[in-house]
């Protein structure tokens, strides 16, 4: 028996969650926490968010999507934010019930195709394994090694990437010589990185027009004007690069939107000096950790290997046309 939501399913979806979800990683809910994930997202639709229940009434399986125009990719694409089913009733049938109410929906929306990737404003946090209760802010796809991933494959859904969990102690970290140098001769040519200055840089929003990227854009621009850090790369005064905002989260981790070097000043080596430089400017507050997640081919992911990040858990884009 298949329903949609229902408020007075919620004691039992968190128990669920808390029973099975976790064995993937995922952090435990409490009313709280599911409240502010699902319940008061602006995006939460009732009518996208199914609970599958036995005769006797017994929930054991949840499963929720989401929908948005002002999303990426938002016009066409339906969001896949999870599917849970209790260990015992995990088969392709009750997981097919689910998917395919969840599909069902987005055609009922419109929609084209059906998405698990990072632009998902439903973040699902999840502990890094290895460690004392460190965990991530956000699962950027299906994790690679569950049982949910086997079974879309089999249904249909491409994996368009494969991205890496990286983490890092930050009691480890110190910026190399090889850095150093680099640092040294992007200072020949002009360019410095440090902290945002009101004083010593300008030009931050035209910096910020050359990514198409609304939430850089929106939140770099925000942290600048209201005092938040965030690393600049400067040539002469003018932003030519960013990394952050700086942010060290309660949870002790450090929180960064993103690291961008404007298009007209690539290849000097400003994004790996960003990068180092956002390292060195959470430890320097008292962060813990960090971690960040990027496609498997990514190049960049040498870039944070030299700092000490491992691979620690990996994610599996995927998409499927309805």
């Amino acid at each position: 028996m298949i329903e949609t939501w229902n408020q007075s399913f919620s004691d039992a979806v968190i128990r669920l969650w808390n029973t099975e979800a976790v064995k993937d990683g995922y952090k435990e809910l409490t009313g709280g926490s599911f409240n502010g994930i699902f319940l008061s997202s602006p995006y939460f639709d009732e009518e996208n968010t199914f609970v599958l229940r036995e005769e006797d009434g017994t929930v054991i399986g949840f499963a929720c999507g989401c929908t948005g125009d002002d999303l990426p990719l938002g016009d066409i694409a339906g969001y896949i934010t999870c599917i849970v089913l209790s260990a015992d009733r995990q088969t392709d049938a009750n997981y097919r019930l689910l998917l395919g109410a969840l599909e069902a929906r987005f055609r009922q929306l419109g929609k084209k195709q059906a998405d698990v990737l990072f632009f998902n404003p439903m973040m699902l946090p999840w502990y890094i394994p290895g460690t004392q209760g460190h965990e991530h802010n956000n699962a950027p796809g299906v994790p690679a090694d569950s049982r949910l991933y086997e079974f879309l494959l089999g249904e249909g859904y491409a994996e368009r990437a494969r991205e890496c969990a990286m983490y890092l102690n930050l009691a480890e970290f110190s910026i190399p010589d090889e850095i150093r140098a680099k640092e040294a001769h992007a200072a020949a040519g002009g360019y410095s990185v440090g902290l945002f200055d009101p004083a010593r840089h300008e030009g931050i929003e035209a910096m910020l027009q050359g990514f198409d990227n609304p939430l850089w854009q929106k939140e770099i621009a925000a942290s600048t004007a209201n005092g938040v850090p965030v690393v600049i790369a400067a040539r002469q005064g003018q932003a030519v690069g960013f990394a952050g905002p700086v942010i060290r989260q309660e949870s002790g981790r450090g929180y960064f939107a993103g690291i961008g070097v404007h298009p007209e000043h690539e290849g000097h080596g400003l994004g790996s000096l960003l990068f180092f430089k956002l390292c060195e400017a959470f430890k320097d507050i008292g962060t813990d950790y960090m971690s960040l997640y990027t496609g498997s081919t990514n190049p960049a992911i040498r870039i944070y290997e030299k700092a000490g990040f491992t691979t620690v858990k990996q994610f599996a884009v995927m998409r499927k046309a309805l």
